[in-house]
């Protein structure tokens, strides 16, 4: 019945996504090389680039999902291949298997693949640049952009968006306070806090020591 503080820490968070790869260096001395080189656990957990240059990350970490992988892109092959029936037979033929993936992933866009997987229930992950953000559906779905106004470059007074704190509060998200301060434009104010008279004030934008 009583509230307690919760803190969450960004660097935390991110060492716990790589305790395996720590794990594995305590247990096997080995450490564990980048993707895709890394030792993996599953066959098809990889970042996979396509056509027109996007790339995608793609999962089937079960057998099960193997099996909705092939049957879904067509790979009816691969399903029926004795030496990929169980994921420790496709995790020893991740050599050949994943160029053979890769070959065969390239005809398709990272949006055409993303449809299938959605429609399937396999795990997938959009990679997007930072500047295609601002049309991402999740960010604009939960309200996590937001408008403000330019204050300065060639491009003040227009409006861009921008991405608000991940946090909400009573089901809100915090809003905009104000928007980026155009230059000197809070200077009275600031010095006024700061103990000046308005006549100091005057004389510092006299001697252009403000702006």
């Amino acid at each position: 019945g009583r509230g307690q503080e919760v803190d969450s820490a960004l660097f935390e968070n991110n060492v716990f996504l790589v305790g395996q790869h720590m794990m594995q260096y305590a247990v096997t001395g080995q450490p564990a090389a980048p993707m895709p080189e890394r030792i993996s656990s599953w066959a098809v957990y990889d970042v996979f680039s396509v056509k027109d240059g996007g790339q995608i990350f793609l999962a089937a970490v079960s057998d099960a999902q193997w099996h909705a992988f092939c049957d879904a892109l067509g790979f009816a092959d691969l399903r029926a291949d004795p030496q990929l029936a169980s994921n420790n037979d496709r995790v020893r033929a991740r050599p050949t298997l994943l160029p053979e993936l890769r070959r065969r992933l390239a005809a398709h866009t990272a949006e055409e693949l993303a449809a299938v997987f959605e429609r399937h229930g396999l795990p997938f992950a959009p990679i997007a640049r930072p500047e295609q953000l601002f049309d991402d559906p999740h960010l604009n779905a939960t309200g996590g952009l937001a408008d403000i106004s330019l204050p300065d470059g060639e491009r003040a007074g227009q409006t861009a968006r921008t991405t608000l704190l991940p946090l909400r509060m009573d089901g809100q998200r915090l809003p905009v306070r104000s928007d980026p301060p155009r230059l000197g434009e809070h200077t009275a104010a600031l010095l006024a806090d700061l103990g000046y008279a308005p006549a100091q004030v005057q004389q510092l934008r006299t001697a252009a020591a403000v702006a």
